[in-house]
């Protein structure tokens, strides 16, 4: 896909979105030109499904990842003011999340003009790994990394790289579990408490957070427009909620009945093992991987965001039940669900 070239007389900053036809992406995209204030650019590949990039306002890039020399062409020619990183793998085989997650990610933070661009860098909670099963503190940036995937190994071996090498202003952020319109993970648990099925693995109460799709794009807003920089964030709603009280407020907004079904760990360890080993030889990446499993075993997923407030302002406007009425009444409309 060639770029859009076009005369234009159009004055406002231009910034760059990758990853833009993606869940958080494209969401990113509306934001931004809804605040009406930026020439927004959806970094794109060609393989990319456009459905939800449809506004005429867009301007699209094929950025190339893999050409170091021609990626900082790129960026050279339209002297972007903010790039949002937000491309990136959640399912892939080890090999694959280090190319796509690091070394695309390693290129294109060379190409950046640290002088003239700001880089907002979506990784994860993933690059820090599950917290303190013992105490069930929450964690925070300053504790020591410990991921338990090979995603949040790459994510984490990003941060490692815009910290020691980019010489301009950046901020990292580091959402959990982010859900809204347009997701498919978690649209996987709400069918599954809509076909009355309430699923637990393990018997100890998982402690998970949340962040609304909407409140972690305006947040990447913010960071750009901030003065705050080289700092890393975690990025939640600032509740805990415990895996019951996630199920609870599925079927409530749902208006239905479940059974409820704990699986032993081993047994779904064994399964995600299974499908992993299968996937690799047939070439397809399962939801339920080992991957999946880690993130699915581990007991406490809670983080603290008290610098985040303190910092940039970040006040976040909806919590799990009210996200979740939202993004249910997204799926029924679109008759997902």
């Amino acid at each position: 896909m060639e770029f859009k070239k076009e005369v234009s007389l159009d004055n406002r900053p231009k910034v760059l979105v990758t990853g833009a036809s993606g869940f958080i992406g494209s969401s990113l995209v509306e934001q931004l030109l809804e605040d009406g204030k930026y020439q927004v650019y959806a970094g794109i590949r060609e393989s990319s499904n456009l459905k939800y990039l449809q506004d005429s306002r867009i301007n699209f890039i094929n950025l190339c990842y893999s050409n170091p020399s021609k990626l900082k062409e790129q960026l050279e020619e339209y002297n972007f003011q903010c790039v949002f990183h937000l491309a990136g793998v959640t399912k892939a085989k080890k090999q694959d999340f280090d190319k796509i997650n690091f070394e695309y990610t390693k290129n294109l933070v060379d190409a950046i003009n640290p002088k003239t661009t700001k880089l907002i860098y979506l990784s994860s909670f993933a690059a820090h790994g599950p917290g303190n099963e013992k105490t069930f503190a929450k964690s925070k940036v300053t504790d020591e990394n410990c991921p338990n995937t090979a995603y949040g190994c790459s994510k984490l071996k990003s941060e490692i790289y815009i910290n020691a090498n980019f010489k301009g202003k950046y901020v990292i952020l580091r959402p959990t579990g982010v859900y809204g319109p347009r997701e498919t993970d978690y649209f996987l648990f709400f069918q599954t408490i809509d076909n009355h099925i309430e699923p637990y693995l393990g018997f100890v109460s998982q402690h998970l957070s949340f962040v609304y799709v909407k409140d972690l794009v305006e947040l990447c807003v913010k960071a750009f427009e901030s003065e705050i920089s080289n700092k890393t964030y975690f990025v939640s709603d600032g509740n805990m909620y415990l895996d019951s009280e996630y199920a609870k407020i599925s079927k409530e907004v749902l208006s239905t009945w479940t059974i409820k079904i704990k699986f032993p760990l081993f047994i779904v360890k064994w399964i995600s093992y299974v499908l992993d080993s299968f996937g690799r030889t047939i070439g397809k990446n399962f939801t339920l991987n080992k991957d999946k499993y880690a993130i699915l075993s581990a007991r406490n997923w809670d983080c603290n965001i008290e610098d985040l407030k303190r910092d940039l302002g970040y006040s976040p406007k909806y919590d799990l039940k009210k996200g979740v009425e939202e993004t249910i009444q997204w799926y029924k409309k679109e008759k997902w669900l």
